[in-house]
């Protein structure tokens, strides 16, 4: 295995075991719903099915450290 190339995949590994991705929706300004997901694909899923169900809510999609969430 290149060099480069395991480093990346490692350096990846880590960063999704040390980022969680917070999904909220907003409907009429207020928070409706806030949900966490492991991986950036599951956010995205999740937006692109909520934005099809409720195409009126906005959702905000972050990512955040995962100590931050849980100690």
């Amino acid at each position: 295995m290149d060099r480069k190339l395991s480093s990346d995949f490692f350096t990846e590994i880590r960063l999704m075991s040390e980022t969680v991705w917070k999904c909220e929706q907003v409907w009429a300004g207020q928070l409706y719903n806030r949900i966490m997901f492991n991986t950036r694909e599951e956010a995205e899923d999740f937006v692109v099915t909520m934005q099809q169900l409720q195409p009126d809510h906005t959702i905000l999609v972050e990512a955040i450290r995962a100590e931050l969430v849980w100690n």
